[in-house]
């Protein structure tokens, strides 16, 4: 028997479909000689430090550092039974397929699983990258053998084992030594969560840094023959300028003026060229996520949910892809992909009919498919008014740059002119559009920076194709104009994900930066980038409930916690360097130049000397607060619960007090006394300060109804009282 195991079930599907007489048993396919099992995404997971020793459960610092090598797996919660499958068909096979994703990932999670059931069995290794039957076939045909890939395994394999022994002992570490300083919060770090930390710290203090300084624009007003125009001045290399190459001195400025103001002008040149413009590529998920929060204000994670939820629908392809180019065989389905979102989506109708599925956009490129190709629409037919309105508006997103594949390019032509005045430059530049194409798809997508012609301030709207080299012209007016430079926007979340895809243009060292960029050199749209597609969301979510950075209006921005945290971090820490340093030994242990636990030594030995010097020198953190109102000894925290955020007393359970947030505060406002029930006379013995309400209950246990008395100053005051002989039994309290 020859066993494929997939990655996820769609996948082991379309193999059982190719291989054709596919029969369904419970987590498998048999099709003659051959079973196709599948996985769904990792099945292990790493043990955790309390699995290794019970001890450490609880966290102290005597224990650090836990290195736990060699590690142990477990079985991930709820995935058990298929487990169970995948594993009672490995004992039975004679031969077994690794038919997980095409990436490193894909390798690990059913080379992992291979490992811990200690298989001998010879093993091969499907390379598949779209469920398209062709591509199947083809590559049933060219099995390779999976040792091949032993390096790409082992380099997946250092990435996790190091991701969870450099991020539960810094953790760790800093959340004991934080609670020194009276933090008890968790002090989280992680070699991808941190570094954003680092980024939004950073930009927030650039913002605040900023101090106002001006440059200076001059523009004149040209005349030649009818035809009236504006253009800029062009400074040259010798004029006082900027980092920026602007103006800095309004005498510059002022003395250009002087010198050009109603003289007669030289037309250098005119210069007409065409410009085609293709359309958007296909979205991969950030991408994705980052439109939906532009357009529609849906967070990242949510977004993610969605497509997950319309790919459950059979409407869109794997909604994880961190690609968006797409296969030659998936522009053959494209007349039978159209007409289903016509039916689907009318809205976009009168658009397909326009739309030439023969048209090959430059997104159909075999060379730029990675394990995935782009999100787009399926053949899967469903009534999109029965979806939820952001599920809708994410398929339909999904659909629009889909189909823009198909229309014409937007064709312009686009006419600079160079002018000179008394020996000054300036430039003019118009663009013309001949045939808007694709674009009529976009034209009321307004700031999305994908679509948005780079024209600069030399761009007008007067047609300057009239205009020819050496014709008389003139300078009618010149006027300059004086400029505030302004500090870079706080990041929103869109902005934020788009950062963290081109993360190296912010590290200093070259060195650092070119390894990150060497890392993405084979990813289209990734310029040095750390994290995934599908993780950047939850490590943005995280330092959010862990309080590191707050939303402020659509921005995200960096709490006094985030910097304070930041700042005592080492460098390490909080640049992506780490994720730069780590893939180049990654590279090296592919490659067979190192060993993994070459890699992992070091890792010990870098962790081992951040806790020794962390344990000696403590945490410089300020623990900054609000002072609890009701026992006075004591600092409140931040909370969530079943109802939302609040505020409660660190001294609980002797201090009880609790506040309702409001803006990231507590609200210290007193609560009107409540109308609610029967107000009493009777004082309140906790609190002194309210006055006992009669209310009515009943038993969530036996049902019945019983009387009781509560403060009015809930929930400033949570006591409660039952009824004894008619009257509060203040002896006795129900909290």
């Amino acid at each position: 028997m020859r066993l494929f195991i997939a990655e996820k079930h769609e996948v082991g599907q379309a193999i059982a479909n190719t291989l054709g007489g596919a029969r369904k048993g419970e987590g498998f396919y048999t099709c003659g000689d051959d079973v196709v099992t599948w996985c769904a995404g990792h099945m292990l997971e790493l043990c955790p430090p309390e699995d290794y020793d019970e001890a450490n459960k609880q966290w102290n610092l005597e224990s650090l550092p836990i290195i736990n090598i060699p590690w142990k797996y477990r079985v991930i919660q709820g995935r058990g039974k298929q487990f169970r499958v995948i594993t009672n068909l490995i004992k039975q096979a004679d031969e077994i397929v690794n038919a997980g994703d095409t990436d490193a990932e894909g390798q690990l999670l059913v080379d992992e699983i291979l490992d811990y059931c200690n298989n001998r069995k010879p093993v091969k290794r499907i390379l598949i990258n779209d469920n398209n039957e062709k591509l199947i076939r083809r590559a049933l045909d060219n099995l390779r053998d999976n040792q091949d890939f032993y390096g790409l395994y082992q380099s997946a394999l250092a990435r996790a084992v190091g991701d969870q022994l450099y991020g539960f002992n810094m953790t760790r570490l800093y959340t004991l030594k934080g609670r020194e300083k009276g933090y008890d919060g968790v002090l989280s770090v992680g070699r991808v969560q941190t570094p954003i930390l680092g980024l939004v710290v950073a930009r927030d203090r650039l913002i605040a840094a900023h101090s106002k300084a001006y440059y200076y624009t001059v523009r004149g007003e040209f005349q030649s023959g009818d035809l009236t125009f504006p253009a800029v001045f062009c400074p040259p290399a010798d004029a006082p300028l900027d980092e920026k190459g602007r103006m800095e001195t309004a005498e510059y400025a002022d003395a250009v003026v002087a010198a050009c103001k109603g003289q007669p002008t030289d037309i250098l040149s005119v210069d007409t060229q065409d410009k085609h413009e293709a359309a958007p590529l296909p979205y991969d998920l950030l991408e994705l996520q980052v439109d939906a929060s532009r357009k529609f204000g849906i967070k990242a994670d949510k977004t993610l949910k969605i497509t997950q939820e319309l790919r459950e629908r059979k409407l869109i392809t794997y909604n994880r892809s961190d690609c968006r180019y797409l296969n030659d065989e998936n522009h053959q389905d494209a007349p039978d992909v159209l007409a289903t979102v016509a039916e689907n989506a009318p809205m976009f109708a009168p658009f397909i009919e326009q739309a030439n599925p023969a048209l090959k956009s430059r997104a159909f490129n075999n060379a730029n498919v990675t394990a995935h190709h782009a999100i787009i629409p399926t053949q899967g037919k469903g009534d999109i008014d029965k979806l939820t309105e952001q599920q809708r508006n994410i398929y339909l997103l999904i659909c629009r740059a889909y189909i823009a594949q198909f229309w014409p390019l937007k064709e312009s032509k686009v006419t600079t002119v160079e002018l000179e005045v008394t020996g000054h430059r300036f430039r003019a530049k118009n663009t013309q559009v001949v045939s808007p194409g694709w674009s009529q798809l976009y034209k009321n997508d307004k700031d999305n920076q994908e679509i948005e012609s780079e024209e600069g301030e030399d761009s007008t709207a007067v047609d300057l194709k009239a205009l020819s080299p050496g014709a008389e012209a003139l300078c009618q007016d010149c006027t300059a104009e004086k400029k505030e430079t302004k500090p870079p926007k706080p990041y929103t979340e869109a902005t934020l994900l788009k950062d963290l895809k081109r993360v190296a243009k912010y590290v200093s060292d070259p060195e650092i930066a070119k390894l990150l960029r060497d890392k993405d050199k084979d990813k289209k749209g990734e310029s040095g980038g750390i994290g995934t597609p599908a993780t950047r969301d939850s490590f943005i979510v995280k330092l959010k409930d862990r309080g590191f950075i707050t939303e402020k209006g659509k921005y995200l921005v960096s709490t006094q916690l985030g910097q304070d945290f930041y700042d005592i971090l080492p460098h390490t820490a909080t640049a992506p360097d780490m994720t730069a340093l780590w893939h180049q030994q990654q590279k090296d242990i592919e490659a067979g130049n190192i060993e993994l636990q070459q890699f992992l030594d070091g890792l010990v030995a870098s962790v081992s000397n951040e806790v020794s010097e962390v344990k000696t020198k403590g945490l410089n953190i300020k623990v900054e607060g609000h002072d609890c109102p009701t026992c006075k000894k004591s600092l409140l925290r931040k909370r969530k619960g079943e109802f939302g955020t609040f505020w409660s007393c660190r001294s609980y359970p002797d201090c009880q007090a609790s506040f309702p947030d409001k803006g990231g505060k507590p609200d210290f406002t007193p609560k009107p006394k409540t109308t609610a029930g029967e107000a009493t006379d009777h004082s309140c013995p906790e609190c002194d300060a309210g006055k006992l309400v009669k209310r009515s209950g009943k038993s969530k246990k036996t049902k019945k109804p019983y009387t009781w008395y509560g403060c009015d100053q809930f929930p400033t005051c949570k006591a409660r009282f039952f009824e004894k002989d008619g009257k509060p039994d203040i002896e006795t309290t129900t909290a």
